[in-house]
């Protein structure tokens, strides 16, 4: 299951076909009414999502759950979608937003626990839902304004289908940081192009193996390795806190390159200063929770399991207390690829949480190279 955000500029585009450069201002939306020109984002979104129902069949509609406002900035485009959740979502009126509607929208649909946020609409809209909502979760633009400067588009409501699609396959998706840039539409209608950096979000895109991985086309597993321990020191540089490093040879390269005797199916902790305590248990690792330690895991070859097979070490007590900001799970391409499109599994002993950790979670395959990649709610 997929928890998606689904957030509606209903005004986007309003201002292309009429030449006034943009869309951005009450009066220039009135501009374009008088004309006869109508906005195209409730065009485009429909467009995504007749593509995604299409890609992937009837039988498949469930595995997605919406988190959208009601109305037209959302719901009223997922009347064929079963599972579609709109209480607490503030609306919006029915003609018009505003700033204030989509940073409130934004803002509700990532704290009722959105995997990823699609947003429909232009430049503008991605301004103001990442000064509503950060980093917090990925968000992925369809496609639908005037200007779309900004990195987290995707280039077609098609394309923005096919991304969601393959998160939902167990495909590879990365994910990065990429610009939010807007155009001043003022200067733009005076012939000058002035695009603006504003700051940055996270975006997935489709992802492949990465050309400094490949040998004949396949991924180095060994190079990527290296590249797994580069990222984590780096990160690890930066800490003040207890680092739980989790069993598995993946995670034990790192354990050997930060300086630690690797317990290849133990669970071993790095203090801040230098001190270790090797092959530690539960009662240990619960009484560094209040510590906000950070654990580095990886998952089973084929099997796919996360938590709950090997590393009972981490009780649902500390698992809680650190998902998903404080548990760095890295693996390989070719690891991955040998799930064969299966999410990541989780059995905990405690439903509750296994259902709560079901979504998407971030993996590092390589420096500075993160992934998402689903995880099953359920063993």
């Amino acid at each position: 299951m997929l928890d998606v955000g689904l957030l509606v500029n209903p005004i986007a585009g309003i201002g292309g076909p009429a030449g006034l450069k943009g869309s951005d201002g009450e009066e220039v939306q009135a501009r374009a009414r008088a004309r006869g020109y109508r906005p195209r984002a409730v065009e485009r979104c429909v467009r995504f999502l007749d593509d995604l129902a299409q890609r992937l069949g009837p039988a498949r509609l469930t595995e997605i759950g919406w988190i959208t406002p009601p109305g037209v900035m959302g719901a009223d485009h997922l009347h064929e979608w079963p599972r579609v959740t709109s209480t607490g979502i503030p609306a919006a009126p029915s003609k018009t937003t505003t700033t204030a509607n989509t940073q409130s929208a934004a803002h509700t649909i990532v704290a009722a626990g959105a995997d990823l946020l699609l947003v429909v609409g232009g430049d503008g809209t991605i301004r103001d839902v990442m000064d509503a909502i950060g980093t917090s979760v990925p968000i992925l633009g369809v496609p639908a304004g005037v200007k779309m400067h900004s990195g987290t588009f995707a280039p077609t409501p098609r394309s923005a289908a096919e991304v969601v699609a393959r998160l939902l396959d167990g495909g590879l998706v990365a994910v990065s940081e990429v610009e939010v840039r807007d155009v001043d539409e003022v200067a733009l209608r005076e012939g000058k192009v002035a695009s603006r950096f504003y700051g940055e979000v996270l975006a997935p895109t489709l992802g492949g193996y990465l050309q400094h991985t490949k040998e004949a086309g396949r991924e180095n597993e060994s190079l990527s390795l290296v590249e797994i321990v580069a990222d984590v020191m780096e990160r690890t540089q930066e800490l003040e806190v207890p680092v739980v490093l989790g069993p598995g040879g993946t995670v034990a390269v790192i354990k050997n390159a930060l300086g630690l005797e690797a317990t290849l199916l133990g669970v071993d902790v790095l203090f801040p200063g230098g001190g270790s305590r090797l092959d530690a248990d539960a009662a240990l690792l619960d009484a560094l929770v209040p510590d906000a330690p950070v654990a580095v895991l990886s998952f089973t070859r084929r099997q796919g399991f996360l938590l709950g097979r090997g590393n009972q070490q981490l009780s649902s007590r500390f698992i809680d207390a650190a998902w998903p900001e404080r548990i760095w799970v890295v693996g390989t391409r070719t690891k991955l690829a040998s799930l064969e499109g299966r999410p990541l599994l989780v059995d905990t002993d405690d439903p509750e949480l296994d259902r709560r950790l079901g979504g998407l979670v971030e993996i590092t395959a390589g420096y500075r190279d993160r992934l998402l990649h689903a995880v099953s709610g359920a063993p």
